[in-house]
């Protein structure tokens, strides 16, 4: 009988088991987590802290007996070796476990700084379960905080620790908040409503060592120290695949996934925060760490899993990704798409309001927007993401945006619909 193998119990690897199912009744599906919760959404996990939700509100799945009911047997282990020639994965408990296919679908990990007392009590990272539940005990109403990081997901973090009513400091050591998201003025603007909102932002700053005690004494480059009850480490992820390691399986910086989620093995595939896939806007292969992307990427490797293991050829393709981010910080919104940063040759507008809490960065290649910045600029989301996602020449509107970039909609409804008439006149040509 067919064994699908999925490695990961978060979104991406629930997913591609249901997807399994529905189109596999008989075969047997078998999902590998390293935590003893219930498969969780980690993105749940700020709502824990702020008290929105409890534990049971972080679950993918609400029926204790959703799995058993879909016959998807649940292991808790961790994964210490993939045989891609054998076709057999080795678990810490000594399992060896067959597999017809195979998704590896282990998301992200925390990155450990070089920092002298990073390890000691008090330090902690916001990524399981078990982190959520140390943070909570630590991080109670007038107590001390220092964050390290200010990227994405420590913004994220951020919000739920000021609603606990903590003292909080945030390290980063970029020139400014959420660097990898952000140009100078967005991430500039980000720090300065934080600091308005009674966070205290260090920027190109790094913390240089923990120094253990009630409190913990944090010393920082620009010579200051602070005082912490608590010290979180944000300092970012990277894909969680060193078990891969002499597996023969392709690895950049994460999974390298052809169009349709297979790596460089047959029948072996990768979905989520630890899979390298196409992006059609740069023409670059890419790890896009959120969720939307990792639910498609699952649904894809799912169905090619299937027509793998019964002999046929790939029954579904990824259209690609694209690098999409949109964050709330402290009641601020802001958003980032695609090649935020611009091409080389392209062209550049932006529009800068600070007194209204407003920007807006547009970044162009020939007439297509191929990224752009936004902050406080909410009307226009879902437009930016359509015109880079999209790909959609502008013509004419590429000129009237440098000119005036507040006519995104506009644009976007005339350019689009001109496009997709187009491609309706290819498509009734081929026929």
């Amino acid at each position: 009988m067919t064994h699908h193998l999925i490695l990961g119990a978060g979104p991406a690897g629930v997913i591609a088991a249901e997807t399994i199912r529905k189109h596999a009744p008989g075969d047997v599906i078998t999902i590998v987590g390293d935590e003893r919760e219930p498969p969780y959404s980690r993105m749940a996990i700020p709502y824990l802290l702020m008290g929105k939700v409890g534990e049971s509100g972080t679950y993918l799945r609400k029926s204790a007996s959703h799995f058993a009911d879909l016959r998807i047997k649940l292991l808790q282990a961790t994964v210490k070796r993939v045989d891609s020639a054998g076709r057999s994965v080795t678990l810490d408990t000594g399992e060896v476990i067959k597999f017809d296919t195979l998704l590896i679908a282990t998301g992200s990990q925390p990155l450990q700084p070089p920092i002298p007392g990073i390890d000691g009590a008090g330090v902690h990272t916001c990524w399981t379960m078990a982190d959520a539940r140390a943070i909570m005990a630590m991080a109670t109403k007038g107590s001390r905080v220092l964050q390290l990081g200010a990227g994405f997901i420590g913004c994220i973090i951020m919000e739920a620790l000021a609603a606990r009513g903590v003292h909080l400091s945030v390290v980063e050591m970029g020139d400014r908040m959420v660097p990898r998201m952000m140009g100078a003025t967005a991430g500039g603007m980000i720090r300065d409503w934080c600091q308005a909102k009674g966070v205290e932002v260090f920027t190109g700053t790094r913390v240089e060592a923990i120094e253990a005690g009630k409190p913990m004494q944090v010393r920082l480059s620009n010579g200051k120290t602070v005082l912490a009850d608590l010290v979180i480490s944000a300092a970012g992820v990277r894909p969680a695949i060193g078990f891969l390691e002499n597996s023969g399986i392709t690895c950049l910086l994460g999974v390298l996934t052809d169009e349709h989620l297979q790596s460089s093995v047959a029948g072996i595939y990768a979905a989520g925060d630890c899979a390298e896939a196409f992006d059609k806007v740069s023409g670059k292969t890419i790890v896009s760490a959120i969720q939307p992307n990792a639910a498609e990427q699952a649904r894809v490797a799912a169905l090619n899993m299937v027509a793998f293991a019964r002999g046929q050829t790939p029954a579904a393709e990824l259209k690609g990704v694209t690098q999409v981010n949109v964050l709330d910080t402290l009641g601020l919104i802001s958003s980032s798409f695609g090649e935020w940063q611009g091409v080389a040759g392209g062209q550049h507008v932006e529009l800068t309001d600070k007194a209204a809490g407003r920007h807006l960065s547009l970044q162009f290649k020939d007439d297509v927007l191929v990224g752009c910045n936004s902050v406080g600029w909410t009307q226009h989301v879902g437009v930016m993401r359509g015109l880079v996602e999209g790909q959609v020449k502008l013509g004419a509107w590429k000129d009237v945006l440098l000119q005036d970039p507040t006519r995104l909609m506009e644009a976007y409804l005339d350019s689009a619909q001109a496009q997709s008439a187009w491609s309706g006149a290819q498509d009734e040509r081929r026929r």
